[in-house]
């Protein structure tokens, strides 16, 4: 398994160096500069790749630009409308520059409006670290008394709606004010930033949208630029929703087995794939990670292996980010489906026989308390997520490689 480590270009406060003190030898990353439904040019992609190669002190870091997370998808191309013909005609484009810069695994999502949504970015544990927390009830309180969106009462239970409203009575200004930018946080360096108003729009547009139309959109996009990243010798792979049920009357269909197999099978090429967040999907008490590596493996191209604790059983609840090792995936099962997959494809002649994989999101602990990087991306607390799995890699294979 190729180990790998999301780096956000020179802005992120984890720089080349502790990439390479870690001792992953591949980067995931993008061009957060480019606006949605721009093409990355060959100057771009080269620009990034010599940044990923060098040190801050000039020498080389020996590490290579492996996966490219996210080539973004317009809401244009999410919605058809507008210039949506124009941004799918700009991404094949993209992918073409990609290819020839020799960067293979393109992961994306279909989710619209928000990529990923935590109500709290720096939530403390009683160990004194801090980590990412989605609680249901401070979303609530935002959909229902911050963004005030349209028809939302009818999407909660009285139960939660009189704990919304009685926790939104005993916020300060400032602190609802942080939920709401918590809710809509973007990536460092990114082109666009939503404001309230923004979301209220794009939602807006979405209101009448099914999760059957949504997907026949992902399916007409994947149907002009798959077959193209096949001919390119390119990987495709389509990230899940963010958490993996419904938010704000909007339609998911990248959150379950079942949603991804309709994808799959409706596009049946191998560069139509899967990037398996063990941390997104396991957010549902119904989804079977180890399972859906073993069934679905062959589709998979990219792997964020991350835990979290649910607190709640219901597929819609409250979950925070957990240690490695310490959610409710099991782990130890999950990376053991990949490495066999590996061998299956190294039976078979597969040039991908090799999975990336990061060590996805981590929590602040030690020195990182004080470093403020992206959240989700610490410095050391990823380190010992990376360990941790690198650990588990390194008792499993030689017993499967003996089988």
């Amino acid at each position: 398994m190729e180990q790998t480590w999301r780096w956000f270009g020179p802005q992120d406060r984890v720089s080349i160096s502790d990439v390479a003190q870690a001792g992953a030898t591949g980067i995931v990353s993008a061009l957060h500069h480019v606006p949605t439904g721009a093409v990355w040019s060959p100057e771009e992609i080269a620009k990034r790749q010599r940044e990923v190669a060098t040190m801050p002190d000039g020498t080389p870091s020996q590490l290579t630009w492996s996966v490219v997370e996210s080539l973004p998808v317009s809401e244009d191309i999410k919605k058809q409308q507008g210039n949506w013909r124009a941004h799918v005609e700009s991404y094949r484009q993209s992918l073409r520059n990609l290819a020839a810069a020799g960067i293979e695994v393109i992961c994306y999502n279909f989710m619209p409006v928000l990529d990923w949504t935590r109500t709290d970015l720096a939530w403390r544990l009683p160990n004194g670290a801090t980590c990412m927390r989605f609680d249901l009830t401070d979303f609530v309180a935002f959909d229902l008394h911050i963004l005030k969106r349209p028809g939302a009462e009818a999407d909660y239970d009285e139960v939660l709606k009189d704990a919304a409203a009685r926790r939104y009575a005993e916020m300060s200004a400032d602190t609802a004010e942080q939920l709401a930018g918590n809710v809509v946080f973007g990536l460092p360096g990114a082109a666009e930033k939503f404001s309230l108003q923004d979301v209220r729009e794009h939602l807006a547009q979405y209101a009448r949208m099914s999760e059957e139309t949504l997907r026949q959109h992902l399916i007409d996009f994947l149907s002009e630029v798959a077959p193209l990243a096949e001919e390119l010798g390119l990987k495709l792979c389509c990230h899940p929703d963010d958490p993996p049920f419904p938010l704000l009357g909007l339609p998911r269909i990248m959150s379950t087995e079942e949603q991804y197999r309709m994808v799959m099978d409706a596009v049946d090429i191998p560069a139509n794939g899967i990037t398996l967040c063990s941390g997104s999907l396991g957010a549902r008490p119904d989804n079977d990670l180890p399972g859906m590596m073993e069934r679905m493996g062959d589709r998979v191209h990219f792997l964020h292996l991350r835990n979290v604790k649910r607190e709640t059983a219901d597929v819609r609840g409250s979950f925070y980010e957990a240690e490695h090792l310490g959610g409710d995936t099991d782990m130890v099962a999950l990376i053991e489906a990949a490495l066999r997959e590996e061998a299956r494809r190294k039976a078979a002649g597969r040039k991908d026989c090799s999975i990336p994989f990061r060590p996805d999101h981590g929590q602040d602990i030690l020195d990182d308390l004080g470093r403020r990087a992206q959240p989700g991306y610490p410095s050391i607390g990823r380190l010992k997520g990376l360990a941790e799995l690198r650990g588990i890699i390194a008792a499993l294979e030689p017993r499967i490689a003996a089988e």
